[in-house]
């Protein structure tokens, strides 16, 4: 094994000969942690690093009954998420790689009647032409909205939108490709994937294949601390700082409901989708705005039929001191009319604060939400609900 390895190192050297400049902490999934403050590292000489760092989050909820009866339907008391993360190099800091298990159940697939556990999140191998462009084998996070790309431990609120949970791209299996072109003081960064588009750890092989593209522009320059990818300006920006995005992504003979994730479809569909997005931070306070669209032809056949229509997200923070932070957020999802026959109009309202005792790495988070349905926000309208959340997070 280690004379294949070092055969195709030996090959990359040949072809590229370049010399790689030191990684920085990057706090996405993208790519892995060479330069660690943080979590246990092991190396010896330049041959290889190993760091290892976990996380937690533990969760109660309590949702009630309707939008007008606050007694409780029911309590949910889990550990969200419990992850274990792995990255460095091997043989040369050009050949980098990045390992996430997850062992929560919902992590593994379990919640909505999955089968079969699956614990790979994240398993990259990635090659560094230099720290500006890098691409990478394995499977991932598709490079699709701002907040799917961004940590789940980086959240201002306990979770993810439902804009997200709803049009999102999620992770798949292929080639990735990182690029970051200078432009004097701002610059602008390139994503690319080309992958199976059936979702992580798909068993299902078909000649459909997923094409995916973002760019990023950052006018004003790098945010401190590689914040653009972190929600919350937990380091007080001295100067306005602005990241906007737009992503295309086309899903040939998608199997899954959401395409790369959720129930099979009766049918493979052709699924397209559209992401803006946009992230400011000055002196403590922050805004994060999203648009997401996805569309397919529906063949009107009885059967699960795909995840499509629109959604946003507005999401507003304001940093009550050097540890804590209050957080207003607003989303809704529109099915599109070929198949609001299956799925239903949602919004969500959300009021959240966070103390912070170490960064987003260990914090406590409260959130109180409400979601209506079928574009009723009234307090009386059907299936509306409250929802009460606190969550720690806790890790390394």
């Amino acid at each position: 094994m280690w004379k294949k390895a070092g055969l195709v190192a030996f090959f990359f050297f040949l072809v590229f000969g370049l010399d790689i400049r030191a990684q920085q902490e990057n706090e996405t999934d993208e790519r892995p942690l060479i330069n660690v403050k943080k979590g246990l590292s092991f190396s010896k000489d330049s041959l290889f690093q190993l760091n290892l760092r976990f996380r937690m989050q533990n969760r109660a909820s309590a949702f009630s009954r309707a939008g007008n009866d606050l007694g409780v339907d029911r309590f949910d008391f889990r550990v969200r998420r419990l992850r274990l993360r792995f990255d460095g190099y091997l043989l040369n800091p050009k050949i980098a790689y990045y390992i996430q298990l997850s062992f929560s159940k919902n992590d593994l697939d379990l919640e909505n009647g999955g089968l079969i556990p699956q614990p790979i999140r994240d398993a990259m191998v990635y090659y560094f032409f230099h720290d500006n462009f890098y691409l990478g084998f394995g499977q991932s996070k598709l490079p699709g909205n701002r907040q799917r790309v961004n940590s789940s431990g980086n959240m201002q609120l306990p979770d993810r939108s439902i804009a997200n949970n709803r049009l999102t791209l999620d992770r798949d299996f292929g080639f990735f490709g990182y690029w970051k072109i200078p432009l004097g003081k701002p610059y602008l960064r390139l994503k690319g994937a080309v992958s199976t588009g059936d979702g992580r750890n798909a068993s299902d092989i078909d000649e459909g294949l997923a094409y995916t593209l973002r760019a990023e522009y950052f006018p004003l320059g790098s945010f401190a601390n590689n914040g653009a990818y972190s929600e919350g300006d937990l380091e007080f920006e001295p100067k306005p700082k602005l990241a906007v995005a737009l992503g295309g992504h086309f899903n040939h003979r998608a199997n899954r409901a959401g395409g790369t994730f959720g129930q099979e479809l009766t049918h493979p569909n052709d699924v397209r989708a559209l992401m803006a997005d946009m992230s400011f931070k000055w002196q403590g306070w922050s805004l994060n705005a999203e648009y997401l669209y996805k569309h397919a032809r529906v063949s009107g056949q009885p059967g699960v039929p795909p995840l499509i229509g629109q959604a946003w997200l507005f999401q507003a923070g304001r940093m009550l001191g050097k540890k804590s932070e209050l957080v207003l957020r607003y989303a809704g999802w529109r099915p599109d009319a070929q198949v609001q026959w299956r799925y239903i109009a949602e919004d969500e309202y959300g009021l959240s604060y966070t103390y912070y005792i170490n960064g987003h790495r260990i914090k406590c988070q409260g959130f109180l939400g409400y979601r209506s349905f079928d574009q009723r926000p009234a307090l009386d309208a059907p299936r509306n609900f409250w929802q009460l959340t606190f969550q720690v997070e806790f890790g390394i």
